[in-house]
C-alpha cells in the first residue's frame, strides 16, 4: 500500500465536529474550533474526508481522487432477494470468452469492497493464459491425495479426477488471496454479484483453494504474496445450463435477545 496521510485546512474547516464525533479510532478532536488529527498513524478509512461538508479533509497518497455522491443510490430489496434466491453454482460454461471489461468489473467490485481496519490486504489473481498448466499441477497434487480420501468418503470414491476436475473448462478463474479470511470472503461476494449482472455463472471452488494453501509449488506458480492464504478461487463463465427454479432451504435458525 502506498503512503497515506490525513490532511485538514484550517480555512475550509468549519468545526461542524463531524469528522470528530464519526471517527472510528477517536483519532480527531476539535481545537479552537478547528479540526485536528492526533496522530499521524490511523486505519485511513476515509470517514472523515468523506463525511466533511466543505472538503477541508483529505488523504493523500491515492491516484485517485474520491467520487462525489449525487444521489443515493439504493437496490430495490425484492430484486436482491431474487438474486439470491435462484442463485446456483455452475459447472457447465460455454466456451465464450469474457470481455476484457467484465473482468475489469468484477475485480474492481472486490477493489471498492471495504476491509477490517481498512487493511486492504486483497490479493486478485487472474487465471486465464496460465490455466491449463496450473490446473494441471493442482491434479497432480490431488490425485496423491485421493486414495486416503477414499477410505473415509463414498463420495470420494465415486469422484473422478479427469484433467479439468477443477476448472470445469470455465474461460477464467481468480483466486483471491488475503491476510485477514474475511476480507477475501467479502470481496469474493461482491464481486459474485457484478459477475452475475454481467450475466456470468459463478462456482466458488474450495478444492482448488485447498491445494493453492498446501502445494507449495503452486503458490509459488501463483506468486501468492508472504503472509496471506488464498481465501477462495471464483471460475467464472457463460452458463451452459438454466436453472428452472429456485433451491429449497431450511427455515432459518433465528434467535431474538
Amino acid at each position: 500500500m502506498n503512503r497515506h496521510e490525513i490532511q485538514i485546512k484550517p480555512s475550509l474547516c468549519i468545526g461542524c465536529d463531524q469528522c470528530a464525533k464519526d471517527c472510528p479510532t477517536s483519532n480527531i478532536q476539535l481545537k479552537d474550533k478547528k479540526a485536528e488529527i492526533l496522530e499521524a498513524e490511523c486505519i485511513m478509512c476515509g470517514h472523515c474526508a468523506a463525511i466533511c461538508p466543505k472538503k477541508a479533509v483529505t488523504i493523500s497518497g491515492y491516484s485517485e481522487a474520491a467520487v462525489e455522491q449525487a444521489s443515493s443510490v439504493r437496490l430495490d430489496p425484492q430484486k436482491v432477494l431474487e438474486v439470491i434466491r435462484f442463485r446456483r453454482t455452475i459447472r457447465q460454461f460455454q466456451e465464450t470468452e469474457i470481455p476484457a471489461e467484465v473482468i475489469s468489473q468484477i475485480l474492481e467490485a472486490g477493489r471498492l469492497t471495504h476491509t477490517a481496519e481498512n487493511k486492504q490486504d486483497v490479493t486478485y489473481i487472474v487465471i486465464d493464459k496460465e490455466k491449463a498448466s496450473l490446473e494441471q499441477q493442482a491434479v497432480k497434487f490431488f490425485r496423491r491425495l485421493k486414495p486416503v480420501a477414499n477410505l473415509f468418503s463414498s463420495m470420494a470414491r465415486r469422484t473422478v479426477i479427469d484433467d479439468h476436475f477443477f476448472f470445469f473448462q470455465a474461460p477464467v478463474a481468480i483466486v483471491i488471496a488475503a491476510k485477514e479470511e474475511i476480507n477475501g470472503a467479502l470481496a469474493a461476494q461482491n464481486m459474485e454479484f457484478v459477475a452475475e449482472a454481467n450475466g456470468l455463472g459463478v462456482l466458488y471452488s474450495g478444492f482448488f483453494t485447498m491445494v493453492v494453501n498446501h502445494s507449495r509449488s503452486l503458490r509459488a506458480a501463483l506468486h501468492i504474496p508472504k503472509g496471506k492464504k488464498a481465501v477462495t478461487t471464483l471460475f467464472l463463465g457463460y452458463p451452459k445450463i438454466r436453472y428452472q427454479r429456485s433451491a429449497q432451504r431450511d427455515t432459518a435458525d433465528i434467535r431474538y435477545m
